[in-house]
């Protein structure tokens, strides 16, 4: 019996030690075949983690690294997946699965350097960094053409979206009318601008405006002049009223009408030498010749050219005596640039502010615009008509012109949303499930940080207005890629 139980005893033990025995070999092969998944940055290579995630370093996507270590991309569908997705924190949306390889993979086309995407290579390698190339994949060329040449549309997730700064505006239908404001000079109105001057020859014996600037009414003597013409043709007329008041008593009616015409006719020579009615009328009263007549002035304004003295001869030929300009109403000349020159009508509203007093302002019109551009300057000269009767606006001045410029209903967009290439105008539309067109736009007026697009878009079409930048830069690299796929595939 007590040998019995010492064999039991043992087969327990030997039973035990079988059990641990299995257990540690179990552990052991388990051990050698576990291997422990690590991912890298293919931006910083010596940064390595445990799990997946993005690089603390560059925000890139971490890859797997093969069973090896290697930083390559391993010959696993897995690695090749991660590798293929664009820097940025799940930045760009991994396409769908598209054609797989016999083997059940996607479908690689080629692989291209990270750094310079013109360089690629049929197989996976590294570049001279250490870096992997980056495996592009049949699916994602399609629809990578755009409308645009160079440019192809862009699919991005909508925490993709978030992380870029990706904003968008919708295209509104509206007037972008806008003010233009320039310096102006005041002219005076050569409408209202008079030359006074002599219709006869002979010598100052007065003058009665006798200094520039001075304020002279119509009909004020100006001054007076003796003349032998003027002499002579009083004489004549007193001569004519005597024959004609002895003719109107004849009773033949044709030597009555005649001597009638003769007085006339002598009147008419008077007044056609600018003699004035009161001087005409004094002659009658008194039946004598005046030695001198004083002319009158025959508009108001100021004298702003004077060019006689007392004594001078003077004569028909002479430039001017007296220039005398009505400054009631003024001229304000502008400079306008090209691009504003289309919209300037004959007739637009016009404010003008003086610099000595900004909160008085003047209303005006568009009198005229001139028919060429200044060659030196590339400007277009506008006059503007403007009431003056406290002579606010002295002939001389710089003024400030305002004016309201509206080129008319139409499709507006913020401005930050175009960009300008200098060969075309292009903006990114957003559509439908992440994706984002590139499309060239003709712009016309811009103004107060919106622009009038005039071709290529519609009203209700979202527009990106910020980190368009960075859609530019992906749609040329996906454009980029999708013609040297192209080529590859032709070759």
């Amino acid at each position: 019996m007590k040998r019995a139980k010492i064999i039991r005893a043992a087969a327990v033990v030997l039973l035990a030690l079988l059990v641990i025995a299995g257990l540690s070999l179990t552990a052991c092969g388990a051990g050698e075949h576990a291997v422990v998944q690590k991912y890298h940055c293919p931006m910083h290579p010596t940064y390595i983690s445990d799990k997946p995630g993005d690089c603390p370093i560059c925000g890139m996507r971490l890859v797997p690294m093969d069973e090896a270590g290697d930083r390559g991309p391993g010959t696993g569908d897995r690695s090749h997946e991660q590798s293929a997705r664009t820097p940025g924190p799940g930045n760009l949306r991994t396409p769908d699965p598209g054609p797989r390889t016999p083997g059940g993979g996607r479908q690689v086309l080629l692989y291209r350097n990270p750094m310079d995407p013109t360089i690629t290579s049929p197989v996976p390698m590294k570049d001279s960094m250490g870096m992997d190339y980056v495996p592009v994949y049949a699916d994602e060329q399609t629809g990578a053409a755009g409308a645009v040449p160079g440019l192809a549309s862009v699919e991005m997730t909508a925490e993709g979206v978030r992380l870029s700064g990706v904003q968008t505006a919708p295209v509104v239908r509206g007037s972008l009318a806008r003010t233009v404001r320039t310096v102006g000079t005041v002219v005076a109105d050569e409408t209202r601008v008079d030359h006074f001057h002599t219709r006869v020859t002979g010598w100052v014996e007065k003058l009665f405006v006798n200094f520039t600037g001075q304020y002279v009414e119509h009909g004020q003597p100006v001054l007076s002049i003796y003349s032998p013409q003027l002499l002579a043709s009083q004489e004549e007329y007193l001569r004519a009223r005597a024959a004609a008041a002895g003719f109107a008593a004849s009773e033949i009616p044709e030597v009555r009408k005649g001597g009638a015409e003769l007085l006339a006719a002598a009147r008419r020579r008077l007044e056609l030498l600018e003699v004035p009615e009161d001087a005409i009328a004094e002659i009658e009263r008194t039946g004598k010749p005046r030695r001198d007549v004083t002319l009158v002035a025959h508009s108001s304004g100021y004298v702003t050219a004077k060019g006689i003295f007392p004594g001078q001869q003077v004569d028909p030929s002479m430039m001017e005596l007296f220039t005398i300009t009505d400054l009631s109403r003024v001229w304000v000349e502008a400079d306008f640039y090209e691009y504003e020159a289309g919209l300037l009508r004959v007739g637009q509203e016009a404010a003008v502010t003086l610099p000595y007093d900004g909160a008085r302002e003047l209303s005006g019109r568009v009198a005229y615009i001139d028919p060429t551009f200044a060659a030196d300057s590339r400007t277009l000269r506008v006059r503007f008509e403007f009431a003056n009767p406290k002579l606010d606006l002295k002939p001389g001045m710089f003024a400030n012109v305002e004016i309201r410029l509206d080129p008319g209903e139409g499709l507006l967009v913020p401005d930050s949303a175009v960009m300008d290439t200098g060969e075309r105008q292009v903006v990114f539309v957003e559509k439908s499930g992440g994706l984002f067109e590139p499309r060239e736009v003709k712009v016309g007026v811009r103004s107060g940080g919106k622009a009038q697009v005039l071709v290529g878009l519609a009203e209700g079409d979202r527009v990106v207005i910020r980190a368009n930048f960075l859609l530019d830069s992906e749609s040329r690299l996906r454009s980029a890629i999708a013609g040297m796929t192209a080529s590859g595939t032709a070759k």
